[in-house]
């Protein structure tokens, strides 16, 4: 029988908060819904966090230490992945008057800064989000110049933790290659095939199947798509020859008006695999096969 694994990411930065009350907020929140999700079946747990009085995406390591000292301290095991994505955020000022950005939306420092938790706490994964793009509507921008992702890449080498690639689009994948080419990216590699998010890649087959015909033969890839989408990539990637991610950074709904948690979303995609005739691998096997560094 086929196997794969299942990342749950559990809150993201976006605003949903306000969306649904089952979005995680607060540390002791976050850390919650990650043991959840873990006892569901998800394998890899991907965390940001959030400031705990206005819900909005933060990056404070101190609220990060939080969330995986209490996952670290329970009684199940999950391979935290943590978010590096923070910190690139652009938002201009208007469409006639772009500089200076805006200070609502706008969130950039430099590559060592974006890595201050990683450094910290050590995780076995954290993100390199593989280019720059609009991202939804407005005058906001995700922003990761070629530059910062060379040295990022760097440091997380140096740190001996593996980097999951975030593309987002074709180009995105093909500059991840780049950065394997020049052995700032180890070997086994992995990459998440980030589907749907206005204004990246479309969550069209045709689109899909070109983004993974051409993810490398030994890299180890993902996919999701946002929404409604969500539980048809559970099938389509895993189908594809890839793995699974789920959870309430990218959709909140289990069925039509039905909210879900983490664990729903996580249970429902260990259904789907099954009734497909694929198994779901824990986190040994995980750290097995990316040759993960457990640490604290």
């Amino acid at each position: 029988m086929p196997s794969v694994f299942i990342t749950c990411a559990v809150t993201g930065s976006g605003d949903t908060v306000g969306k649904s009350d089952k979005v995680p907020v607060t540390p002791d929140q976050i850390a919650a819904e990650c043991i959840a999700a873990a006892r569901a079946g998800a394998a890899v747990v991907h965390i940001h966090v959030r400031d705990p009085l206005t819900g909005k995406g933060a990056r404070e390591p101190d609220l990060y230490a939080e969330v995986v000292e209490q996952v670290r301290n329970s009684d199940v095991d999950v391979v935290l992945n943590l978010t590096a994505g923070m910190g690139g955020d652009l938002t201009f000022g208007s469409v006639e008057q772009p500089l200076p950005p805006a200070d609502d939306g706008t969130d950039m420092a430099g590559a060592t800064e974006r890595l201050e938790h990683v450094k910290r706490l050590r995780p076995e994964i954290c993100t390199l989000d593989c280019g720059t793009m609009n991202f939804g509507e407005g005058d906001y921008i995700m922003t990761n110049s070629t530059a910062t992702l060379k040295e990022m890449a760097r440091q997380i080498q140096a740190l001996g933790v593996r980097p999951e690639i975030e593309a987002f689009d074709t180009g995105h994948l093909w500059q991840a290659k780049a950065l394997a080419a020049e052995g700032l990216i180890d070997e086994p590699a992995m990459i998440q095939l980030c589907m749907g998010v206005p204004w990246g890649a479309p969550p069209d087959i045709n689109t899909f199947m070109a983004m993974v015909n051409n993810v490398p033969d030994s890299w180890t890839w993902s996919a999701f798509s946002l929404g409604r989408r969500q539980m048809e990539y559970v099938a389509l990637s895993a189908i594809a020859g890839g793995n699974i991610r789920v959870g309430l950074e990218d959709n909140l709904y289990l069925g039509r008006g039905q909210m879900a948690s983490n664990a729903d979303l996580v249970t429902r995609a260990v259904e789907i695999l099954d009734r497909i005739g694929y198994s779901v691998q824990g986190p040994a096997e995980v750290r097995d096969h990316l040759q993960l560094t457990k640490h604290g």
